[in-house]
């Protein structure tokens, strides 16, 4: 068994932790960082998801790519995260990178090469707080507890990301819809493209829009990369998509 860290969190949480501002007053003000304290509170972090699985095989870390292939579908795209990283975060990524492996896909987020990783290679545990990554089947571990997903339980909350939207990622979705609507709406005409559709085009948008909604909340399988050319294929669905134990052959990819 695997342990898989969406390590971007760790990482960023720590090296926030460790700065530390100095204003000299008029126009100057530095901030100022300490490696030590981050890389201590990193190997913490790393050491309690260790005390939680002590019977783990291999820690694997994954960090997100300097470039994004969903600036490409919206080039607004968590446009509004300009604070750059916290200071000392690439210095610790390459320290960590000598004890542990790492793994960084050119153009995926974290979320998505553990998706990847997680579907080619199953029965190992995520370890994310991202409420993205419950689109995963698998053992998924929050730092609170351990949840199974299934295959349609993973199917659905895409589904129903599609039609929330996230704006922490900067792309909304149907406007006044959020998480618990959407659940009603789908608990109420069942979890199929249909519905996501019927939902947009009644407040004035298409279908266009939810298949880049849909195509924005997707995290990434083993089945939504392209292993040779290194490169995601993009996700689309058939006019009768619905989630049920045929989901994952009724979605195709274009």
């Amino acid at each position: 068994m695997k342990l898989l860290i969406d390590c971007d969190y760790i990482v960023y949480k720590c090296c926030a932790a460790a700065e530390t501002e100095i204003d000299f007053g008029e126009d100057v003000i530095v901030v100022t960082s300490q490696f030590s304290e981050a890389m201590k509170c990193v190997e913490k972090d790393l050491q309690k998801i260790k005390d939680v699985f002590p019977f783990y095989d291999e820690m694997i870390l994954f960090f997100t790519s300097h470039n994004n292939f969903r600036k490409k579908i919206l080039p607004e795209y968590k446009g509004h995260r300009n604070r750059k990283k916290p200071c000392g975060f690439k210095r610790v990524r390459n320290e960590l990178k000598k004890n542990y492996k790492v793994i960084i896909k050119d153009g995926l987020e974290a979320d998505d090469s553990l998706g990847i990783y997680a579907t080619k290679y199953p029965d190992n545990i995520i370890v994310s707080p991202d409420k993205d990554m419950r689109q995963i089947a698998g053992k998924l571990y929050d730092f609170k507890e351990t949840v199974d997903i299934t295959p349609d339980e993973g199917a659905r909350w895409h589904l129903i990301q599609t039609m929330a939207g996230d704006n922490t990622d900067g792309y909304s979705g149907v406007p006044g819809i959020g998480i618990k609507r959407a659940e009603q709406i789908f608990k109420l005409k069942g979890y199929t493209w249909k519905a996501v559709v019927e939902t947009f085009e009644d407040k004035g948008m298409t279908e266009e829009d939810a298949i880049q909604n849909a195509r924005l909340a997707r995290i990434l399988t083993s089945n939504d990369y392209d292993h040779e050319k290194k490169e995601p294929i993009l996700w689309t669905a058939s006019a009768n998509y619905k989630i049920d134990d045929r989901a994952r052959f009724e979605a195709t990819s274009a």
